[in-house]
């Protein structure tokens, strides 16, 4: 149990989706400071006061809107979403150059300030700015991870819910890979309540696979309702700030740098990680099928493209 007096997170890039992971995080009242970092200090100022706001109604929190990276020398965790959105008909793998641009930028200022500071990197392709980021800082391993398929995995989990009516929380099923187009579920050995999954009544492959075509689709359903997503990504930052804080030794499906996974290396996507605090403590090799081996070297063979 983490018994730290104080628990500060920073959030860097206060578009929608950093304004949305400090607002989630300040309703849960974990950290004692959350500090906003944006290129535009107004923005920055702006979003603070609006936050501050609500919290006659919350336990308090110290909230900071800087342009200054030297603010982030105590921050415990930092939660990089700055980088370009995705757009309508973008996949995420489109943003690579834009988005690698900025992570270059930030990460070395980032590290010059806060050497030790656990990095949760959000922006997209998630999967390809954590490859870089380990490139740029290889000593920080374990302290510098994406948040990965959590959200995908989250979708699943309630589109299955929806077909057996059953609380998601109490469905036992990853989805792995790429937090994008060449993601997959991982079902064979999945549970509910204690029951394989596909021995759940009314569970078949065909609905299963329905299920993960819906996770897939998601998110370009809703960009293309409304532009962007950020409500969910808030709730997974604010879950793994939770984690880390009372050092939990949580397993979640996030996005590492492969170690002969499988056979692979070079390359980074989700996998079933141990989170503490001190960020990703191990990682857990499970037992894929053979399907699921083939969809798993389909997601290295896509990102090694970008890598």
């Amino acid at each position: 149990m983490n018994i730290a007096c104080s628990f500060k997170v920073a959030v860097v890039g206060i578009g929608k989706v950093g304004a949305t992971v400090a607002y989630a995080m300040m309703l849960d009242g974990t950290p004692t400071d959350i500090i906003l970092l944006a290129r535009d200090k107004k923005k920055a100022v702006g979003e603070k006061l609006d936050l501050e706001h609500a919290l006659p109604f919350l336990d308090y929190v110290n909230i900071v809107a800087t342009d200054d990276y030297a603010d982030l020398a105590e921050a415990h965790l930092v939660v990089i979403t700055a980088g370009a959105a995705q757009a309508p008909g973008e996949t995420r793998l489109d943003l690579c150059k834009k988005n690698e641009a900025i992570l270059k930028d930030i990460l070395p200022k980032v590290l010059s300030t806060n050497p030790t500071a656990v990095i949760l990197i959000i922006a997209n392709p998630v999967d390809v700015l954590v490859n870089l980021a380990h490139g740029i800082a290889p000593h920080a391993s374990g302290r510098i991870f994406g948040s990965g398929t959590m959200l995908d995995t989250a979708r699943f989990r309630s589109y299955i819910s929806d077909i057996i009516h059953v609380d998601p929380k109490s469905i036992h099923a990853y989805v792995l890979g790429e937090h994008g187009d060449s993601s997959f579920p991982v079902y064979e050995y999945a549970t509910v309540g204690g029951i394989r999954l596909l021995d759940f009544p009314g569970v078949t492959r065909e609905k299963i696979q329905e299920a993960h075509e819906k996770t897939k689709k998601a998110a370009y359903t809703i960009i293309e309702s409304k532009g962007a997503t950020y409500y969910a990504i808030g709730v997974v930052a604010t879950k793994i700030m939770q984690t880390m804080f009372s050092d939990a030794k949580t397993i979640f499906p996030l996005s590492v740098p492969l170690d002969n996974y499988y056979g692979h290396s070079g390359v980074s996507l989700s996998v079933p990680c141990v989170l503490g605090s001190q960020g990703v403590e191990s990682v857990l090799h499970l037992s894929l099928s053979d399907g699921e081996q083939v969809n798993l070297k389909k997601s290295v063979d896509t990102l090694k493209q970008y890598c």
